[in-house]
């Protein structure tokens, strides 16, 4: 007994130096360190919000953008516009005047309707004008409808007008046009390249048109 004590004792001091050993071992192979959550803390309008890492992947997707409707953008003003004489043409008496209204700005605008129009003489005179707003005039049928104008781009209209040779029976000639676009105060002075005949002084006036569409 006396002889066999301290083999016993080597006996297990050996076997405890064994088990820490495995353990450790067995510690870094088997044992699978934590998950780790992640919260993101989102702030948006004035609240606040946290998600967990789980909803990560629907809280990163990129939202869609928010479409503008034709009724929320600015209308297009004489500020923002250039409006051309486009040319003209007649038949049987008959004349017809374009205009293009360009978008000169930086940011889409709408339109709709008729523009106000007042003929000028040659020295800028206003002359007498009777507009007829109509959708159907001696060229043709046009379309009433709100339009969408991009930058760079163009809406027109038309005037139609009986013409012929100047003369004391209340033909004259025009030199300019003055416009008020549609829905707006503010008015531009357009020459007219050469005059126009223009008897009685009624002149018919189309809705904004997409394009050129309204002259060609």
């Amino acid at each position: 007994m006396l002889t066999a004590a301290p083999a016993l004792a080597a006996l297990v001091a050996a076997l405890i130096t064994g088990c820490g050993s495995s353990g450790s071992h067995g510690s870094s192979s088997t044992k699978a360190a934590p998950a780790t959550r992640t919260v993101t803390h989102t702030v948006t309008a004035g609240r606040s919000s946290t998600t967990s890492a789980s909803t990560s992947r629907s809280s990163g997707s990129p939202s869609p953008t928010p479409k503008t409707s034709p009724a929320q953008l600015g209308i297009c003003r004489a500020a923002g516009v250039k409006i051309t004489y486009l040319g003209g043409q007649g038949a049987t008496g008959h004349g017809l005047l374009g205009f293009a209204m360009q978008n000169a700005g930086s940011a889409p605008c709408t339109t709709i309707g008729y523009p106000g129009i007042q003929f000028a003489s040659g020295s800028g005179a206003a002359l007498p004008t009777h507009d007829i707003r109509t959708t159907s005039d001696f060229f043709g049928t046009t379309k009433l409808a709100r339009l969408t104008v991009a930058p760079g781009r163009s809406a027109s209209f038309r005037l139609g007008v009986s013409h012929g040779a100047p003369s004391p029976k209340g033909c004259v000639t025009a030199g300019y046009v003055q416009v008020i676009a549609p829905n707006d105060t503010s008015s531009v002075r357009v020459a007219i390249p050469g005059g126009v005949y223009e008897c009685g002084g009624a002149v018919t006036v189309s809705p904004m048109q997409p394009g050129d569409s309204a002259y060609h």
